[in-house]
Order: C-alpha cells, then sequence, then structure tokens
C-alpha cells in the first residue's frame, strides 16, 4: 500500500504551510492512501488520477476543492465527497462505481463524468440546478428514469454504449440540451417529446435499431440540427428516408459522418455522393474503347438493351463534338501560322538590326545576375535559418503567452461554452499538458542559446524539428461527432 505523507508533498511545493497549497497534481504514484491530504484544506484543484485508490475518505476536509478526478483508479463509492459544496468538476470515469447517489449533494456541480463504471440506475439529480454537463457512457444504463427532470441546465449528455431501449420522455425538461449522445444502444425511436429539445446541434444515434421513417419523424421538428448520425441504423440504408430527413433539416451540416454538400449531384460531371469524377486520360481511353464498340455494334443483332443503346448514341455524340472540337483548333492553328508569316513580311529589318535581335536572343539576360545570386544564396542561407528558426520561436513563445492565458480562464467559462468540446474542461489543468508546456519552454531556451553562441545551422534544424514535434503532441486534432476518430467527450 502507497501512502501519501504530507512531508513529501510539502517539499515538492516548497512550502511548509499545507493552507497554502491550491493546487496538487498526484497522478501515476500508485497511491492507495491520501488521508494527509486533510490538512491542506484550502486545495481548489486536485488531480489523482491513475492511482490504485479505493476509498475518497481523506478528502472530506477539503471543503474548498472546486475541480477534482480521480479518473483510473479503484472506487466502488464516491463516499467522502458529500460535503464538498464547491466542487463544480468532478471526473471519477473509469473506476468500479456501481451508485451516484453521493452526487447529490454538490449543489455547485456543472461537470460530472462517470463513464465506464458498473453504474445500473441514475439516481434523481433535482439539486444540481447548474448542471451543464453529463456524460454516462459505457455503463450497464437500461433506462433514464426521472433522473433528469428537474435539470433544465443540462447542454451535453452522453449515455453511449449503454442498454437504453428508449428515452421516453425522459429529457422533456432539458430545454438547454444542445448535444445529445445514444450511440450503440438498443433504441428503436425517438420519442414526439424529443421536439422540446429544439436546441439540440449534435445528435448522436449511431448503432440502434431504428428501422422506418415513423420513428424518427420527430427530427423534422428539430431544425437547429447540424450534426447528425443514424449510421448503424437499418433506416440509415433507405436513400428515400434519408432525402427526406436531409430535406426537412435546413441547417444540417453534417449527416452520417460526411458533409451534406458532397451527398448532392454535381451537376457539371453528374458526380452523385461526393465521387470524384473521370480524368481526362480516362475519358479520352473510354472515348476509343466506346468508338471501337460502336464500330461492331452497328453489325449487332437488334435485341440489344435500350440503355446500350442510349449510352452508345451518347458516344457517338461526344466523338462528333470531339472531332469538331480537334478541327476547329487545327483551323485556328493554321490561321495563326498565317497571320505570323503576314507579319514577318511586312516587317523586314536591315541586317545590322537582325544582328541585334540575334545579340539580344543570344545573351542571356540572367547572366550579369547569377554569380550574385549564387553568392547572395550561399552567404544567406544560414541567416534566412536563422531568421526562419527566430520567427519560429517567437510564434512558439505567443502559443505559450496565448495558453498561459487560457489557463487563466475560468473552468466555468469553459463549461458554459457551448462551442467548446469537453475535452478542454480537463486540458488547462491536465499535468501532463503542463509538462510537456515546459519541455517547449526548454527547448525554445535551447534554441535561443545556440543561437546566441553562433552555433551552426545544422543545430536550428534540429531545434527547430524538436519543437515542431512538442507542437504537434499538444495540437492533436478532435473530431466532431458523427465523423468519426476520437470522442469529444472523452467516453469512448
Amino acid at each position: 500500500m502507497t501512502r501519501l505523507s504530507s512531508e513529501q508533498v510539502l517539499k515538492d511545493n516548497n512550502t511548509a504551510d499545507p493552507t497554502s497549497v491550491l493546487t496538487l497534481h498526484l497522478t501515476h504514484k500508485a497511491l492507495s492512501d491520501i488521508t494527509c491530504l486533510a490538512n491542506f484544506i484550502n486545495l481548489e484543484k486536485l488531480d489523482l488520477k491513475l492511482n490504485n485508490l479505493t476509498s475518497l475518505e481523506g478528502l472530506r476536509s477539503c471543503v474548498n476543492l472546486k475541480w477534482l478526478s480521480v479518473v483510473e483508479n479503484k472506487l466502488e463509492s464516491l463516499e467522502g465527497i458529500r460535503g464538498l459544496a464547491k466542487l463544480t468538476v468532478l471526473n471519477a470515469g473509469k473506476n468500479k462505481l456501481k451508485s451516484i447517489d453521493p452526487v447529490m449533494s454538490l449543489v455547485s456541480l456543472r461537470a460530472l463524468i462517470l463513464n465506464e463504471n458498473e453504474i445500473s440506475s441514475i439516481c434523481k439529480l433535482d439539486q444540481l440546478k447548474d448542471l451543464n454537463t453529463l456524460v454516462l457512457s459505457k455503463n450497464p444504463i437500461s433506462k433514464i428514469g426521472e433522473a433528469l427532470m428537474k435539470v433544465k441546465s443540462v447542454t451535453k449528455l452522453s449515455l453511449s454504449y449503454c442498454q437504453l431501449q428508449d428515452i421516453g420522455i425522459s429529457l422533456k425538461s432539458c430545454v438547454e440540451l444542445s448535444e445529445l449522445r445514444l450511440a450503440h444502444n438498443e433504441i428503436k425511436s425517438l420519442p414526439d417529446e424529443l421536439k422540446l429539445n429544439s436546441k439540440l446541434r449534435n445528435l448522436d444515434l449511431g448503432n440502434n435499431v431504428i428501422t422506418r421513417w415513423s420513428e424518427v419523424k420527430v427530427l423534422k421538428s428539430l431544425t437547429n440540427l447540424k450534426n447528425l448520425n443514424l449510421q448503424g441504423n437499418p433506416v440509415s440504408t433507405i436513400d428515400k428516408i434519408t432525402r427526406k430527413i436531409k430535406k426537412a433539416l435546413p441547417r444540417l451540416q453534417i449527416f452520417n459522418a460526411r458533409p451534406v454538400d458532397k451527398d448532392t449531384e454535381n451537376k457539371k460531371g453528374g458526380v452523385v455522393d461526393g465521387t470524384d469524377d473521370f480524368s481526362v486520360d480516362e475519358a479520352i481511353q473510354n472515348l476509343r474503347d466506346s468508338t471501337k464498340e460502336k464500330k461492331s455494334a452497328r453489325f449487332q443483332p437488334t435485341g440489344q438493351n435500350e440503355d446500350d443503346h442510349l449510352e452508345a448514341a451518347d458516344d457517338i455524340d461526344s466523338e462528333r463534338k470531339s472531332s469538331k472540337k480537334r478541327k476547329k483548333t487545327v483551323d485556328v492553328s493554321k490561321m495563326e501560322v498565317g497571320v505570323l508569316k503576314e507579319e514577318n513580311k511586312g516587317h523586314k529589318k536591315d541586317k545590322a538590326d537582325r544582328k541585334k535581335e540575334s545579340l539580344i536572343v543570344i545573351v542571356d539576360p540572367d547572366i550579369e545576375n547569377k554569380p550574385t545570386k549564387k553568392k547572395i544564396k550561399k552567404d544567406d542561407k544560414p541567416f534566412d535559418k536563422g531568421v526562419a528558426l527566430e520567427e519560429n520561436i517567437s510564434n512558439v513563445e505567443k502559443k505559450l503567452k496565448k495558453k498561459r492565458k487560457n489557463e487563466e480562464q475560468s473552468e466555468l467559462d469553459v463549461i458554459d461554452d457551448g462551442e467548446a468540446s469537453f475535452a478542454e474542461l480537463f486540458k488547462i489543468n491536465d499535468a501532463e499538458t503542463l509538462n510537456r508546456d515546459d519541455e517547449i519552454k526548454a527547448q525554445v531556451k535551447v534554441a535561443k542559446d545556440v543561437k546566441l553562441v553562433g552555433s551552426t545551422v545544422g543545430s536550428f534544424a534540429e531545434g527547430k524539428n524538436a519543437k515542431m514535434q512538442n507542437m504537434e503532441s499538444l495540437s492533436s486534432s478532435v473530431a466532431e461527432i458523427g465523423m468519426g476518430g476520437p470522442s469529444t467527450w472523452g467516453d469512448d
């Protein structure tokens, strides 16, 4: 059993006073006991993910906690957090929780993440008047019941990979709901009450068992939908219904993981469903092949399919148009040659003029500048790379400043931002992110030192590559609902 010691925590934070510590990142430490945290009564942010905790009793005295993450521990209960009335963000995903009753007393809670636990039923969350985000995906939940009947503030709700067969009237009070994830369940139809969730913009119903239009006709009332996913349902394979859905939802931008405009017909090339048109070379080859077929087709029996006749007619018409174009091009070329000859006849010059012309043609206009160009290129190569590196350093510093500004932003603002992805809730306070931030600062410092001592261009390049790799690791792309890729809510 790994116990956390107050002395070690104080040493790591360069202080002798536990009441002065406001933030602690204690991840990946194999902790199974945190009773020493009872002395840190002014803690506001605490990250305990990836440990071996089985109890949160040591947090009873941390009444000022606002942000708590206990992801990937061995918790079977949330006892110990009942008195944390100031807690606004709680992430207890990937544990062994069977009940969420203790959260009922967390009246300030705005984000509750409990994905990948063993929760089978949801208690009433009536007291959570400010609850904005709720993630309960990957739990054996068969019904929502009345848990959210009085929670009007929820804007993001995920119940994917549960065992839901219907949602009934359970969401009718969630009038502010903008994102709803119900993928990978056993839902057969959508209730008429869903029309009350008129602010819905993102709706994921993928991999359920919806088969008919009558089961999803309420969708036509959700006119603010921008992203809709029905993939994996039998209804998504019926073209007539999918066309009806797209027609009924004028603001829809992504449907079944594809931009809606790519599903429309391309009038120029006759392209349907976003497929690419033939290349020019393929078209020419097809035309040649069709010409050969036409010659033999003249002697075919008259029992051919009508579509074959139409295709042959189209090919012949295309061939005639092409030959006309070629003939027109040849005629134009001949005319141009004739005009040039006439111009040459009408503008004869004497021998001196012709010599001047020949000299002008022979002399390379860039000969004078060539050595200078080479010299400049040779001399300026290190300078250019140095300037590029300096600019890159400047860009990194700007990004770091922006990041620090974001860190100072209240988590509550991020939670309440309807456009912000759920992952942004924890990005600000992620210890690993802070470590990467420190690595980038170190890279910037090294690059500056190298520049000051006049190191080689190769060293600059290496520093640049290292910084770019770190920046790439920070800027991982997050896919929107219905577009595939990792979940924006961290629940897949």
